[in-house]
């Protein structure tokens, strides 16, 4: 589908040599058996004309930085980031870039949030639903929540391979089930850690339209009633804090996921993305046709979805 670049993707994935180079010496080939794509910047731009693409908002995706070494972690984030400061600068209106960072390190995590945002100017952050055996809204993490919250940031949450993903005999690749529910562990202790309720200037964005967050909803907010103090962490209930974040489309602009997310949130926190390259072009273009085909959205919506909440979130990009 050839169309006039207009949309903004934020859910768009970089693999640079570097670091794909860096997963190799430590002896990761791949993210949960399935092998990474082929990658560059103008294969990138070409797909992103042909598909409407204005702006990609890139990030590193699963299996993110940390292997068990804090000082590898460290120095990959570094380096990542820095490529995607310079993919920006020489490519401003076309990319956004969320900086990786080295958890479960805080302290590091707190000193790459700080060069990022205010040296780098990158975009906002990308953190993975799970690193190790820690999910998001893990107590120890807060210090990072609390500086996130101060500076109002943009966090775009990414599932990862579980922990105890390996089952010996069932051998699904982790994106095809296990990343839905790595996402929506991490959503669902965002909330009952309390985590939602003391940062609410943190944007935060799920992948993959939450997981199975919207088809979970009610189940999860049964919850506030049964688990013991959910009243002092969670006063809002749930799908309070629910309704308040925001979830991309990619891998799920169909009308089996898209009409559960509708009956939870409104347009307004809908944003287009597309998982490329991992979901190569075909998949991109069927993710485009599946909004535009699709009966619950008007053109208005659509058009919130695919740019206007973009622009809303990510205000540089309104300019000329």
């Amino acid at each position: 589908m050839s169309t006039a670049p207009h949309r903004i993707d934020v859910h768009h994935h970089i693999l640079p040599p570097e670091y794909l180079a860096a997963l190799s010496n430590v002896g990761v080939t791949n993210v949960g058996r399935v092998s990474f794509p082929p990658w560059s910047v103008e294969t990138t731009l070409d797909v992103m004309d042909r598909q409407g693409i204005a702006t990609a908002i890139t990030s590193i995706s699963a299996p993110g930085v940390y292997f068990g070494d804090r000082a590898f972690a460290r120095d990959l984030a570094r380096r990542c980031n820095e490529i995607s400061a310079r993919l920006v600068g020489d490519h401003p209106h076309r990319f956004g870039a969320f900086a990786v960072v080295p958890l479960p390190d805080v302290d590091a995590a707190l000193r790459e949030v700080e060069y990022a945002l205010d040296t780098l100017k990158l975009d906002g952050i990308v953190l993975l639903a799970s690193v190790g055996d820690q999910y998001q809204g893990d107590p120890e993490f807060d210090a990072l929540y609390a500086e996130l919250h101060r500076r109002k940031a943009v966090v775009f949450i990414h599932p990862n391979v579980p922990p105890g993903y390996t089952v010996p005999k069932l051998t699904l690749p982790a994106p095809l089930v296990d990343f839905i529910f790595d996402t929506t562990r991490a959503v669902t202790n965002l909330i009952f850690s309390g985590t939602l309720e003391r940062y609410p200037d943190i944007s935060f964005i799920l992948s993959h339209a939450g997981g199975a967050v919207p088809y979970l909803a009610w189940r999860i907010a049964l919850f506030d009633r049964i688990l013991p103090g959910v009243a002092e962490k969670a006063p809002q209930g749930a799908v309070a804090y629910l309704k308040r974040l925001y979830y991309d489309t990619a891998l799920s602009a169909a009308p089996y996921a898209l009409r559960s997310l509708q009956e939870l949130v409104d347009p307004s926190h809908i944003l287009f993305g597309s998982d490329y390259p991992f979901a190569p072009e075909p998949i991109t273009a069927a993710s485009v046709r599946g909004l535009a085909e699709y009966d619950g959205f008007d053109a208005q919506a659509r058009a919130q979805i695919e740019r206007n909440n973009g622009l809303r979130l990510f205000p540089r990009l309104q300019a000329p």
